[in-house]
Formats: C-alpha cells, sequence, structure tokens
C-alpha cells in the first residue's frame, strides 16, 4: 500500500476516506476514474488504466467489476476497439433496447438524468438488435409523433446467446419464432442443426449469427423441450424467456449436501435458548418453507397498561450462507423464490429452505430474534436483536387460526388448545398494532386476489378469489413490526443496508390523479408532496360509494414502485420513515444482507459488501423478473382456461383504458380482456389518460374506468397469451352526464392483460417471398386478421402501455410490500 500512497493520481483521490470507509480493499473512486480519462483526453485500455492508477493483480476483479458499473450506468463506455471513453465527450447516447411486438423499440438511456426521454426506434433500426441488446445511437430528430428517433450507431452488448422459441417449418430452412414477442426476428435454423424438431414443439436456440442490418439471427436448435401444450411447458417457457436460474450449480448441490441434516449442538454457543417459548408458525395450506414464527405474552399479566412482549423469530439462513460461497452466489443470481401455480422455484436448494432452515415443528433450528415491547397504544417501545435456538410448538395455518379465533369452542380452538391462549394473546395485540395503523395512515388497498384450481391433470377447472383473514394480517403486523425494527437499527447505528423504498407519486402522475378526482368531486390534499394521510383521508372519503373501487384503482396507479436502495427515502405506502426486508431470508436475497448486517453491528463490525446500490438494482430486478415470469404463466393458464368459452356471453367491469381499447374484468371468472377500439362503435375515439376514458367526438359515448358492460368472448390466442371480447351491450355513458353519477361497481383483477393486435410479418431478406409467406401460413393458422377500421379509430396514437393480469394467490406475501 505504500507505493500506492506515493502514486501521485491515486494518492490524491479526493474520495479515499470515503472508499476506506464503504469498502474492506478500497479502490479508486468513480470521480478518480472519470478524472484520469479526462485529463488524458484519448480512450484508454484496462492496462492502460490499471498502470495510470496502480491497479495490481489481486484488485483487478473487483476494479473491473466498478468499470462494468460504471459502463452500466452510462458514465463510460467502450468504443469499438474495446477501449473506455468518457460518455459525456461524444455525442452519443449509451442505452438499452426495449423491443415491442408490433416491430418498433425505444432505446431507454444509461444516464436518465442527462437523458430523460427514451429513443423510438423504427422497425428498420430494430432490425439489427434485439430486445434487451446494449447499443448506442445518435439523435436522428422526432418521429411523426413528436417523439425523439435514434438512428443506431453501434451495439455494445449482445444480451441474447440462448433463446426459447417455437418450431415453424419454412421451405429450405426451419424458423423458430421467439416466445419473448419484444424479439421480432424469426431465427433461421439450418435443417442439419435443428435436432429434427417439428412445428410446433418448443425448442431452446444458441445464436450462431446475430441479427444485422442486412441479415437475419441464425442459430441451431440444442435443446427439444417438448410440445407447447404439454402441462407445465408454460412454466419451462417463462424460465427461459425470462432468464430465471432454475439448476442449482453442482457446487450448491454439493455445499448444501455437506450440511447436517439436524442442527448440532455446537451451534447453540452464544445463542439465546428459546426452546421452551411457545413459538408458533402461521401459513398457508400449501406452503413448504417456513420463515418466521411468533409468539405474544403481557409484559405484566397484573398491570395490563404495561403493554405486550412481541417475540418474531427468523430462520438463521445466514447461518449456514456465508458470503461468496456456492449457495451464496446462487442465492444472489437468484435473487428470490419464484412461486408458479403448481411449481415454486427455492432460492435455496429445498435440503435449507424447506429442511434445516424451515421452522418445522418439534425439532431445533437456528434462528434470529427480535424481541419486542409494544405499548397499549400498539407503538414499539424497546426492541433488541439476538441469535436464538428455538423448537416450534405448531405449524398452523391462516384459516385454522382464523376459525380458532371466530370459534373459541370449535374444533380447531379444542385440538390445539395448548396453544389457544397464545393464539389470543397474539390477536389482542394485533388489534392495538392495526388501531396504530390505521392512525399513522398506511394505506390500505382492498383487492381481489385469485387461486387456480387444477384437476389431476394439470387442466384449470375453475379460478376462485381468495380472501385475506384476520390471520394473514395478523402475522403481517408481526412482520412489518419486525422489519421496521430492522431497518431502524441498522439506521440507528449507520450501518448500510438495503432498505425497501417506496417514494411518493411523481409530479405527473399527482397531476393526472388531481384532474381525475376533481371529475368526481374530490380533491388530494398535501400539496406537491401528499403523505399517506392524505390517501388515507381520501380512502375513507370514497370506501362507501359504489365506484370505491374504479377510484381506488386510480389512486393505486398514481403511486410508484417499491425497490431496494440504501438511500433510505421511507416508504410511503406503509407511512414508515425507514423499512427494511429481514422476515423472509430462505426467499428473498435483500432479508439474508440484512441479517448478516444485523449480526456485524451485534458483533461491533461492519459487514462490506462490494457495492449497496449495485445490490439494490440487482435485487429489485430480480423481483420484477419473478413477477414478469409468473405474470406469464398466470395470463397463458388463463388463456388455456378460455379457449373452450369462445361464444359465450359475460358481464364485466372496465378494468383498464388504453389507447387501442378497453380491458374488461369478467365477473365471477377473474379473467380479463380486451375490447378493441373498432368494436366500440362507429365513431371517432379520443383517449383521455388523465380522466381514464374514451370519449366518442360524433356520439358523445364515453367508455371510462369502471364501466359495466356486457360482452363475448370472440378469440383466444393461445401464442401470445391474448383473449379478445366483442361489446354486447354498454353503450358508454354520454359525454353531457356527470361523471360523479356513474355507478360502475364490479370488482376486478389487480392489473389488466396486456393485449395487443398481430404482430406483422417480418421482412425475411434472405428468404424467398414464398416461403416467407409458407411459414407464417404454417405459424398463423386460422388467425382471425387485425381489422382495418374507416370511421372507427382513436387519438391520439401513443405507444401502448402493456399491463399485466391479476396474479394467482401467493402465499409467501408476508411483508412483500
Amino acid at each position: 500500500m505504500s507505493n500506492k500512497n506515493k502514486t501521485s493520481k491515486r494518492g490524491s483521490d479526493p474520495h479515499a476516506v470515503r472508499e476506506a470507509t464503504q469498502y474492506e480493499t478500497p479502490l479508486p473512486s468513480r470521480e478518480l476514474v472519470l478524472q484520469v480519462l479526462s485529463d488524458q483526453g484519448v480512450p484508454l485500455s484496462n492496462e492502460q488504466i490499471y498502470s495510470l492508477l496502480d491497479i495490481d493483480d489481486t484488485e483487478r476483479d473487483n476494479f473491473n467489476k466498478r468499470l462494468n458499473a460504471m459502463e452500466r450506468e452510462g458514465q463510460i463506455m467502450r468504443n469499438r476497439k474495446g477501449a473506455l471513453c468518457l460518455a459525456e465527450k461524444i455525442h452519443l447516447i449509451a442505452g438499452t433496447v426495449q423491443g415491442h411486438p408490433d416491430g418498433f423499440g425505444f432505446l431507454v438511456p444509461d444516464d436518465k438524468t442527462k437523458h430523460p426521454e427514451d429513443l423510438f426506434l423504427g422497425p428498420r433500426e430494430m432490425a439489427q438488435v434485439m430486445h434487451g441488446d446494449r447499443a448506442m445511437a445518435r439523435m436522428a430528430g422526432l418521429d411523426r409523433k413528436g417523439r425523439p428517433e435514434g438512428k443506431i450507431v453501434e451495439v455494445l452488448e449482445r444480451s441474447t446467446k440462448t433463446l426459447v422459441g417455437r418450431i415453424v417449418r419454412g421451405t429450405g430452412v426451419t424458423i423458430v419464432a421467439a416466445e419473448d414477442k419484444r424479439i421480432n426476428q424469426d431465427i433461421l435454423i439450418p435443417y442439419h442443426l435443428d435436432m429434427g424438431a417439428k412445428p410446433g414443439q418448443v425448442v431452446m436456440v444458441e445464436l450462431t449469427e446475430q441479427p444485422s442490418s442486412h441479415a437475419h439471427p441464425m442459430g441451431k436448435v440444442v435443446q427439444i423441450l417438448g410440445n407447447y401444450a404439454d402441462s407445465g411447458m408454460e412454466i419451462e417457457i417463462a424460465l427461459r424467456k425470462h432468464k430465471l436460474p432454475h439448476e442449482f450449480s453442482p457446487a450448491a448441490l454439493n455445499q448444501a449436501e455437506r450440511i447436517p441434516k439436524l442442527v448440532q449442538a455446537t451451534d447453540y454457543k452464544e445463542r439465546k435458548d428459546l426452546r421452551e417459548l411457545p413459538l408458533i408458525t402461521i401459513d398457508g395450506e400449501t406452503a413448504r418453507d417456513f420463515d418466521d414464527a411468533v409468539f405474544a405474552e403481557p409484559i405484566n399479566k397484573d398491570k395490563p397498561n404495561l403493554g405486550w412482549r412481541l417475540v418474531v423469530a427468523i430462520a438463521d439462513v445466514s447461518f449456514y450462507v456465508k458470503p461468496d460461497d456456492a449457495l451464496d452466489k446462487e442465492a444472489f443470481e437468484r435473487g428470490n423464490s419464484v412461486y408458479f401455480p403448481r411449481r415454486v422455484i427455492p432460492m435455496l436448494p429445498e435440503a435449507l429452505s424447506n429442511g434445516l432452515c424451515s421452522l418445522n415443528p418439534d425439532v431445533e433450528r437456528l434462528c434470529m430474534i427480535c424481541d419486542m415491547q409494544i405499548d397499549t397504544n400498539g407503538i414499539v417501545q424497546k426492541y433488541q436483536f439476538y441469535p436464538s435456538v428455538m423448537r416450534s410448538k405448531a405449524r398452523m395455518t391462516y384459516t385454522k387460526v382464523a376459525d380458532m379465533l371466530q370459534n373459541p369452542n370449535g374444533d380447531n380452538a379444542k385440538e390445539y388448545s395448548h396453544i389457544m391462549p397464545h393464539v389470543q394473546n397474539l390477536y389482542s395485540l394485533f388489534k392495538l398494532m392495526l388501531n396504530q395503523r390505521e392512525k399513522r395512515g398506511a394505506i390500505e388497498f382492498e383487492s381481489t386476489e385469485t387461486m387456480m384450481v387444477f384437476d389431476d391433470n394439470g387442466k384449470i377447472e375453475r379460478i376462485v378469489p381468495t380472501g385475506r383473514n384476520d390471520a394473514h394480517k395478523l402475522i403481517e403486523e408481526c412482520m412489518l413490526a419486525a422489519n421496521v425494527c430492522a431497518a431502524d437499527f441498522l439506521h440507528k447505528n449507520e450501518h448500510a443496508a438495503l432498505y425497501r423504498i417506496h417514494e411518493g407519486p411523481t409530479p405527473e402522475k399527482l397531476e393526472a390523479l388531481r384532474t381525475f378526482m376533481a371529475e368526481v368531486g374530490f380533491g388530494v390534499t398535501g400539496g406537491d408532496k401528499p403523505h399517506a394521510k392524505d390517501y388515507g383521508k381520501l380512502m375513507n372519503l370514497i370506501k362507501q360509494r359504489p365506484d370505491a373501487q374504479l377510484l381506488q384503482t386510480v389512486l393505486l396507479r398514481s403511486m410508484q414502485q417499491a425497490v431496494y436502495s440504501p438511500d433510505n427515502v421511507g416508504h410511503f405506502g406503509l407511512a414508515y420513515e425507514a423499512y427494511a426486508h429481514f422476515t423472509s431470508p430462505i426467499r428473498r436475497y435483500p432479508d439474508l444482507l440484512i441479517h448478516r448486517a444485523i449480526k456485524a453491528v451485534l458483533k461491533n463490525e461492519k459487514y462490506k459488501a462490494q457495492d449497496w446500490n449495485a445490490l439494490g438494482v440487482h435485487c429489485s430486478m430480480t423481483e420484477r423478473r419473478a413477477d414478469d415470469a409468473t405474470r406469464d404463466v398466470t395470463n397463458w393458464l388463463k388463456c388455456y382456461y378460455m379457449q373452450d368459452k369462445i361464444g359465450e356471453v359475460y358481464e364485466g367491469t372496465v378494468a383498464g383504458v388504453t389507447n387501442f381499447g378497453l380491458f374488461v374484468a369478467l365477473d365471477g371468472v377473474y379473467v380479463e380482456g380486451l375490447v378493441h377500439v373498432t368494436e366500440l362503435g362507429n365513431d371517432y375515439f379520443n383517449y383521455d389518460k388523465a380522466r381514464h376514458e374514451m370519449l366518442g367526438e360524433r356520439t358523445g359515448a364515453r367508455y371510462r374506468l369502471g364501466d359495466r358492460l356486457t360482452v363475448k368472448v370472440a378469440r383466444v390466442d393461445l401464442e401470445t397469451s391474448k383473449i379478445d371480447f366483442t361489446l354486447v351491450t354498454g353503450t358508454g355513458k354520454t359525454s353531457n352526464q356527470n361523471l360523479g353519477d356513474d355507478t360502475g361497481h364490479g370488482k376486478s383483477s389487480n392489473k389488466p392483460l396486456s393485449i395487443n393486435k398481430d404482430k406483422a410479418a417480418a421482412d425475411f431478406k434472405m428468404m424467398s417471398t414464398r416461403a416467407l409467406e409458407k411459414a407464417k401460413k404454417d405459424r398463423s393458422g386460422a388467425k382471425k386478421a387485425s381489422k382495418t377500421p374507416t370511421r372507427t379509430g382513436v387519438k391520439p396514437s401513443s405507444k401502448p402501455s402493456s399491463k399485466p393480469a391479476s396474479k394467482s394467490r401467493n402465499t409467501k406475501n408476508k411483508g412483500k410490500r
């Protein structure tokens, strides 16, 4: 290190102290790297940068990670020769390509502060890239809709090496149509490289040639997964489409296998023994991985005004999964467990997730304890964290606990009489905490979650709603309390952490919300930065209205998405100043990081992750990836369920309004589909995004969120997971009617299903027109052609927004927010 201190550039790093505080092996700061590149004035190779900054061999891996992160974030970029230069020195924009099923796309800039708008990429530009590629583009003016348009200058990084798709037999060549419809190019496979796959089969393809402006991508089949309609194929496709890790590495499996199947007595060292405490788990009927157990008792039975003791025990995964070991690397890549209907992709091997780490009844388990004292107002006054050994006294379900609370003399109460007093204690404490939640102003949205019921052949028999009872809410409040304590503990001890943050509405969304609410006679208080209490007041005002579901949906859509970040900005929806995820380390990587940080503080140490910002971005991404994959599977299953219901008529509620039509949620079926704008009548419809409505220019017919409609199932497309409806009755309110008089009250799923019209045929420059037409006919079958409206239409036309369907019931949703 002495040599490095003498190096003028590295020794003059203005942020050296910060780096030494945050990292065990401090590196040159990002600012210094940018300064060196600026001073040199020319692109530099990695070796040149190593030399200028005295990066030795032991530091190169970590330093390369820093350079890669800077490149991802648009601070630096590589030229054609791989040398690094300042992105701002070149009048080009680096970003990630986002494809669209209709053939166009967008370049999402890496640096949104400098380039806030995405660049539109027309089909000609998209021909040379695929969804997810990183590219460099230049501004090329505005397109006909006034959007900034880009021209691809260079492809920086190819994201697609393999893909999942379906075989289409062409003339002289095999075609694979990608399952990810954001990839528009079909892949050409020479016959001798298609493994004999038959049309309609799902295959994995390895790309041998990437697309270019003059040629389509080429590839070879490396695996035949099976027929498209095979049971479970929808999950196999989703896993590969979203690049979800689903096979554990041999190293991770070997490590899990070497861990003893039972907790060892030697593991009790420096742990508080809570094996006699009547801790219990409360989960869904089908759950197999039990992260948490709970116990509550009065602090003093003779003095009830002293409040309650709440003990939340969480599986001590961090004892078995150490930083950078094989299990840790696997857990990091996965980020979280993924819960599909009928199948779970765990974050950890089952030997841990369902075995040694799961708080199963009547066996010793290692855990981390959050031991709280809560006053009679439901406010946590004191808390402490410590490692422990426990022994769960019962594996309870939400259904059983809810029944015990409602029927204290019933069969379940009698069967579990040994824990009945403890369940009642938990319930008494829960009511105090719930009251405090309401005073705090936390937002509570009512939603309808669903569950798919399958027969023995894996076919959906029906889709049923699943309500939340008091047992669900009880556990949720216990988990929220422990999560808040974890965030507070790390914040007060000034230890870096990943917080679960949820920012308030953006100015644009807030303005749109106020515009809509004004139409129905309500205002949104709180000025430019409303508090959750302002939303809560509005919820209380509207909850008795017949259109309460509509108004709640608009409120929900005005909010931002919760993410993970080391920068604590609080949690808007829950009305917490600091919040973190601590309670589910078996199935969420951020929780595992929080455990490690808490343990480090307890030992007067620091847990130094390489880059907390990068961890937050990664964990947020894996969460969205899992949501997208489960949504794909749910949408496909719902389409499969509806394919024999074409021609049937249903009542429904408008659950979403877009510039291309209305999404309608069917009553009692919990499925959504699209009434295309061309089905709304002989008129020209204006789309008003702020008011969530379509308004006919000539007739004044108005369709908006919450309207009741009668529709007929017209088309179900399994290939694209789309459902189309035609309008039977429900011609829309006329424009002079008062919006506040609308009584739309149908229940809708959480989010509408994304539906688009048939994809336009790709321009195959390497195939004859006759071969292309034959391939397309084989692929589309008897698909109904898209309608071309004459007088019917919509304006203004803009990029369709993709909206997902409501998810199946997730039994592991504690502390999701």
